[in-house]
This record gives C-alpha cells, sequence and structure tokens, in this order.
C-alpha cells in the first residue's frame, strides 16, 4: 500500500520514510501519542545548506504532527564553540523560517550527566583508564580482530569512582585519564569496544566558566540529552547508524518507565563542486581564500543569504530531494533551478548594463526624454509598473554589437534593426573606435512609429535589448560569482588537496556597470533580476551612492552544458 499526504494545495504526495515511521509509531501510541525532535548543532561553525536538509526535517516533522522541536547546542567541547557561532545559528534558522519550542544547551545537563557516570561505575559498568589515547586507540583491534583490555579494566567501582571525582576536582592532567564504559573489547562494533566517555579538559566553557575540569563526549552525551528532554525521534545522519547500538545501551541503562528516544537515520546532503566539511570552511576562512563565512561563494546560510537564495528556494530544495537511506551527490543545478525558479515568481525586473558602451541615437531630438511605463514582474501582476526613460543617449551591453557579425548575429551589427525594450525599433548605421580600435561609440536611428501603440508597432525583428540612458543610470560595481570548486565530486579525488581544486574563477569583479535610477531605494538583499543578465541582489556593503550588486544565479542553466562537452 502506498502512504501518500496531502499538501496546501490539495495534492498527494508519498510519504518519505521517517515520516511512515512517525505515523506507525503514533498509531501504536508509541510515548503516548507524543512527537517531539530536537536540532542539536555544535557551535564550531556556521550552518551551512546540508544543516538546512535536517532543520528541514527536525522542525519540519514536529510542524506536520503537531508535536514540538527543541533547538540543542552541543556544547561539550569548549575548545572549539564560540557565542558567535550561537548567535549565528539562530539567526539562520529564523531566517529558514523555522522556531523552535524550547532552546536548550548540552551544558544544561552536564549534572545530570556527570551524576548518570558515577552511577554507571557504582554497577561496574564504566571504569577510569590512565592510559593515553594513542595507547587505547592501538588496544582498540580492528572490525576483524578483537580489541585487548585495558590494564586498569578491573578497578574495582570504589577506586573508579574516586579517581573519577579527583579527575573533576581538577587532580590530574590533560591527556592522564579518561572514562571509559565497561562493555565488550572483542564486539564486532568497533563503538562498543570500552568507549570513552569521560576526558580531562581544563578549559573555561562559554556558558558554564571554569565549573568543569572534565567534558563528556559525544557518544555518552547526546543520547542522554535527548532522554533528559523527552525526545520521541532522534534524526540523525546514516554516518551515526553504527553508533546507534551504543546510542540505545545507555539509554538502556538510563530508562525508567516506558518513554525512551528513537534513532533513526537519513543521507547527508552532498552537492557537487561543494565541500560541507566545517573544518575546510574554516581553512578557507582562516586561509583568506574567501571573505568570510558569508562570502557569497560559501554553501554556508549566511552566505547563500547574502548571494540572493530565499528561504523558500532551500526549503523546495530540499523538498525536491527528499530523505532516503543511500548517500548520493546532489547536481548543483538543482539547487540553482530552485532559487531561479523562486526568484522569478518575485523578483523585479530592472535594466542593468554590466559591460556598458554608449549608443546615440542620431535623429532623435537632443534634450528629449520619454518616460514609459514597464511591468515590474510579468508574474506577479500585483507588482505593478514603474516608469522608465528613454533619450538620445544611451547605454548597451558591449557584447550587444558587432561591427562585421556572422549570420546568426541578431543584434546590433551595421544595417541590422533591433527593438530597445519598451521603446522604439532602431538601425544601426556604425560606431566610433579609439586608437587601439575599441568601440567608442554605436551610432543609430529610431523609427518613430514603432513605438507601442504605433502604427509600426507589430513590425517583427529578430532580437530585443535592453539598456539604461546615460542621464539618469547610476553607477554600480557587480560581482559575479561561481562555483567554488572545479571538481564535479571533490570526495572521490583522494590524490589532491581540496585547496587546488579551488576555481581561480569563482568571483569577477565589474567595476564600471550601469544601472536604472529606480535601484537607487533598493534595500541590502532586494532581489532583482537583470533583464537578460540573470538575477541579482544588494549586497551589504554598499552604501549611498556605491551600489554593489551579487549575481545570484544566470537565467538559464549553463554548467549542465560545459559539463557534457
Amino acid at each position: 500500500m502506498t502512504v501518500v499526504d496531502t499538501n496546501s494545495e490539495g495534492s498527494k504526495k508519498s510519504l518519505n520514510f521517517i515520516e511512515q515511521i512517525v505515523e506507525n509509531d503514533l498509531k501504536e501510541g508509541k510515548n503516548r501519542g507524543r512527537i517531539a525532535t530536537r536540532f542539536p548543532p555544535e557551535p564550531n561553525g556556521y550552518l551551512h545548506i546540508g544543516h538546512a536538509k535536517a532543520i528541514c526535517l527536525d522542525f519540519g516533522i514536529a510542524q506536520k504532527y503537531g508535536g514540538t522541536c527543541n533547538l540543542r547546542f552541543d556544547d561539550t567541547n569548549p575548545t572549539k564553540e564560540d557565542v558567535e557561532y550561537v548567535d549565528s545559528i539562530m539567526e539562520d534558522i529564523r531566517w529558514l523560517g523555522f522556531s523552535w519550542d524550547n532552546l536548550f544547551y548540552a551544558s544544561d545537563y552536564f549534572g545530570k550527566l556527570f551524576q548518570f557516570a558515577q552511577e554507571l561505575i557504582k554497577k561496574g559498568l564504566a571504569y577510569v583508564d590512565d592510559q593515553s589515547a594513542e595507547v587505547i586507540a592501538q588496544q582498540k583491534g580492528t572490525p576483524t580482530s578483537p580489541g585487548v583490555n585495558s590494564p586498569y579494566r578491573n578497578r574495582s567501582a570504589e577506586e573508579n569512582l574516586d579517581l573519577f571525582l579527583r579527575m573533576q576536582a581538577g587532580e590530574f592532567d590533560e591527556g592522564s585519564r579518561v572514562l571509559r564504559a565497561k562493555i565488550d573489547m572483542a564486539h564486532s562494533n568497533m563503538h562498543f569496544r570500552d568507549p570513552l566517555m569521560y576526558r580531562i579538559l581544563k578549559q573555561a566553557h562559554h556558558r558554564t566558566g571554569n565549573t568543569w575540569n572534565i567534558y563528556p563526549l559525544y557518544d555518552f552525551a547526546h543520547g542522554q540529552c535527548d532522554y533528559f528532554e523527552g525526545i520521541t525521534h532522534s534524526l540523525c545522519t546514516l554516518e551515526f547508524e553504527i553508533h546507534r547500538p551504543l546510542y540505545d545501551w545507555f539509554i538502556d541503562h538510563l530508562q525508567e518507565g516506558d518513554y525512551r528516544p528513537r534513532q533513526i537515520e537519513f543521507n547527508r546532503l552532498n552537492i557537487t563542486y561543494t565541500i560541507m566539511s566545517k573544518r575546510k570552511l574554516l581553512q578557507l576562512v582562516e586561509g583568506g581564500f574567501v571573505k568570510g563565512w558569508d562570502d557569497p561563494r560559501m554553501p554556508t546560510l549566511c552566505g547563500l543569504r547574502r548571494r540572493g537564495y530565499t528561504p523558500e528556494s532551500i526549503r523546495n530544495f530540499i523538498d525536491r530531494i527528499g530523505y532516503t537511506k543511500f548517500d548520493g551527490v546532489i547536481d548543483q543545478s538543482l539547487l540553482e533551478f530552485a532559487v531561479r525558479e523562486h526568484l522569478n515568481k518575485i523578483a523585479p525586473r530592472v535594466s542593468a548594463v554590466l559591460n556598458p558602451v554608449k549608443l546615440i541615437i542620431t535623429n532623435y531630438p537632443e534634450g528629449k526624454v520619454e518616460w514609459n511605463e514597464a511591468i515590474n514582474n510579468p508574474e506577479d501582476e500585483s507588482a505593478g509598473s514603474r516608469s522608465i526613460p528613454f533619450a538620445r543617449e544611451l547605454y548597451v551591453e558591449r557584447d550587444d554589437f558587432m561591427e562585421e557579425a556572422p549570420k546568426k548575429f541578431y543584434r546590433l551589427t551595421p544595417g541590422q534593426e533591433v527593438r530597445l525594450k519598451n521603446a522604439y525599433i532602431v538601425q544601426c548605421t556604425g560606431c566610433k573606435k579609439d586608437a587601439d580600435g575599441q568601440v567608442q561609440e554605436i551610432y543609430c536611428t529610431y523609427d518613430p512609429l514603432t513605438k507601442e501603440g504605433g502604427p509600426e508597432s507589430k513590425r517583427k525583428v529578430k532580437a530585443t535589448l535592453h539598456y539604461v540612458t546615460v542621464e539618469h543610470s547610476l553607477p554600480a560595481e557587480v560581482r559575479l560569482y561561481d562555483r567554488l570548486l572545479t571538481v564535479e565530486n571533490p570526495a572521490e579525488d583522494k590524490e589532491r588537496d581540496f585547496m587546488d581544486m579551488l576555481n581561480p574563477d569563482s568571483l569577477k569583479v565589474l567595476k564600471d556597470c550601469r544601472v536604472e535610477a529606480s535601484l537607487q531605494d533598493a534595500r541590502p538583499l532586494d532581489h532583482f533580476q537583470f533583464l537578460r543578465m540573470g538575477y541579482f541582489n544588494l549586497d551589504p556593503d554598499s552604501r549611498p551612492g556605491q551600489l554593489i550588486f551579487n549575481r545570484t544565479v544566470g537565467l538559464r542553466d549553463t554548467w549542465s552544458k560545459i559539463a557534457k562537452k
């Protein structure tokens, strides 16, 4: 039987496997019909597009089934965490369109975790090991050979408890002792071979200060935090699937009553020409290869926001790719399609000339200015229209002119006619060049009968060009962003460092652009379609009189064609 869901537009959509699990749990009355999820980022970097997939799932499941979703910061490693990251994560979640029911930190539970660890010690299920991390790793064995018991494994509960309390009291050096769970050094799952629970770390914590000299590790803290919060469905990416038995082992020794959280794994998001490792992204930032975490070339949510991506486009993209049990790589063109599709609906159409050359209409009256109505967005009637000027001297794209053009070049070339958008048909009569042969001016004549509504307005020409007037246009800088890497799937290239894969043409800055005057009122991050050029937004670096625009995406997918060659 196919399980279906009805969306807000009334069409039916198949449930993903996680939604099926949730609905089955509800039918069986598990956890008394409660649904509680959580999004648990570590505050050691900025969120990226991969995190957006988890956010949409965690918050989306709670919304769909009338449950709750907590935001919980996994702040168990004070050496890498910062309040800056906490603030940025909150901002990104809100920007995506979600809000949390409760805000927690793993550090909220440090006391409970410390108490639980003591209970395991008293039961003979945990012990203090005096060996170094290197020796412990060597004793773990391999997936096909058993590990070796630590010489400290059979310490008495009393001795272990005393040592553990002294670890917290700060009596021992970092790296000198750890607390390990006592499970099975011959277990087929390597994570069951006496995993580490606590390490000595004499570092100030951004919330608890110097209260703690020991900090729990992820496998010990995560499931217990879920339990303390009453989480019903702990949704993780596939790399945590092998950790699930250990997650359940700790819950077995913590559980009271019939409630218990359930860990479910789904495929992580991998995108072509993109890296998702926070460590590698940090390398780019600290090495100056990008201009910060919000550089529009970065896959961070703040970078995508600055580039002009919308929350709706990202949510639509996540919805399209779905959730499965199989890892794969998603073509970046699908993400670009999603933002292109949404911006087409909401972005006003404006004129901008990125590589301008002057066009003079020699038979148009000097000093005359006509104001013509232009539709702001043909996809949105409510967007209205605006008045745009037309005059004798204009700027057009340099690429729209060729003095000696091939047969299928339909734009400006001597003797050929084109239409100027919202205005007249003009015929190119020639050009003027400088001493180096660079075109300085293009000359045309216009036909006054060809204006919209005129007797010759229906006359057919093969090209319509955009323009701005010399007198009314504004100077602007335009930043053309491209893919950060030149390699489609960097994870497959084991021979090269990812730094060698950086695209040297990922950013081109055009300084002498001209844009229509209506853009003087644009606000940072406002979206626009530059006619024939693509989708752009106003960068926060802009200042009065210094407009800066970022290209979000082109009007068409050009990379797919390049990749096929």
